[in-house]
């Protein structure tokens, strides 16, 4: 979440984002009823129009060769 959104504003999704996929809960309350957190991040990736590249978070730098 941080990778995508700044952290306060992740905080805020989690808490206050209505999530239909979810049955019209938060992501906050899904967790607590056992949902697995991919299957919400991928709700709040659609509720937020997150592209699917950016869906995995940041890839780390590819490291260069030493020759």
């Amino acid at each position: 979440m941080h990778d995508e959104f700044t952290p306060e504003y992740a905080q805020v999704i989690t808490r206050d984002l209505v999530l239909g996929e979810l049955g019209d809960r938060t992501a906050e309350r899904a967790l607590a009823d056992g949902e697995d957190p991919k299957d919400i991040w991928l709700a709040i990736c659609h509720a937020e129009g997150v592209p699917k590249e950016r869906r995995n978070g940041k890839r780390a730098p590819k490291k260069q060769r030493a020759d």
